[in-house]
């Protein structure tokens, strides 16, 4: 019982030995160290300049707001199409027409950030398939043509011009010929409209 009592004592002696062992580094402040930070409740003035700091155009990563360019050619095309097809149809003196298909809508459009400022543009061309019915001697005929837009810009709408092509007119004497190009050179004005439409849309993505 003894040596039992004896090696116990021993082993919380080395324990307690082990315990304070650990050594504890108190840093003492001193007269000429720096005072340590105090919290500070945020004033309206440090929000106001967060949420400008946060006022940030173009990706996440780009906080420089170096160059960068966003591909938007899927976006313009599928809404221009959408536009121009909602023009719907024009009456006329002896007929009427109506776009019936996009046909061709190839360009590019893009959003370009640089400095921290937004830019955007495009460049277009269209092609439009008109179908429609004139009034030709006494008779009720239903012509098929194109509409040609040649290439178009960002701004340059007041610029834009169209070329009538008439299909099967060869049965018509030279003025149908003319009434029928000059009456969907008509559509020149809407599809003028519907294109600063997309313009404004585009300026605001």
């Amino acid at each position: 019982m003894e040596g039992g009592g004896v090696v116990s004592s021993e082993k919380q002696s080395a324990e307690a030995t082990a315990a304070s062992s650990y050594t504890y580094w108190v840093r003492e402040a001193k007269q000429d160290a720096a005072p340590l930070p105090v919290p500070r409740k945020l004033t309206s003035e440090d929000l106001s300049i967060g949420s400008k700091s946060s006022n940030h155009l173009g990706s996440a990563w780009n906080k420089a707001g170096t160059w960068e360019e966003k591909n938007l050619n899927k976006w313009a095309t599928e809404r221009i199409k959408e536009l121009l097809l909602s023009v719907g149809s024009l009456e006329f003196t002896s007929g009427k027409a109506e776009i019936a298909e996009v046909s061709r809508c190839t360009g590019d459009a893009f959003l370009v950030t640089v400095r921290n400022k937004k830019r955007v543009g495009y460049t277009y061309e269209i092609t439009l398939k008109v179908k429609g019915e004139w009034v030709i001697g006494e008779e009720k005929k239903t012509f098929k043509g194109n509409l040609d837009i040649a290439e178009f810009s960002f701004g340059e709408l007041d610029d834009l011009q169209v070329e009538v092509k008439v299909n099967d007119e060869k049965d018509l004497v030279h003025q149908d010929k003319l009434r029928i190009r000059e009456d969907m050179k008509m559509f020149l004005k809407p599809l003028r409209e519907k294109l600063l439409e997309f313009e404004a849309e585009l300026k605001e993505r």
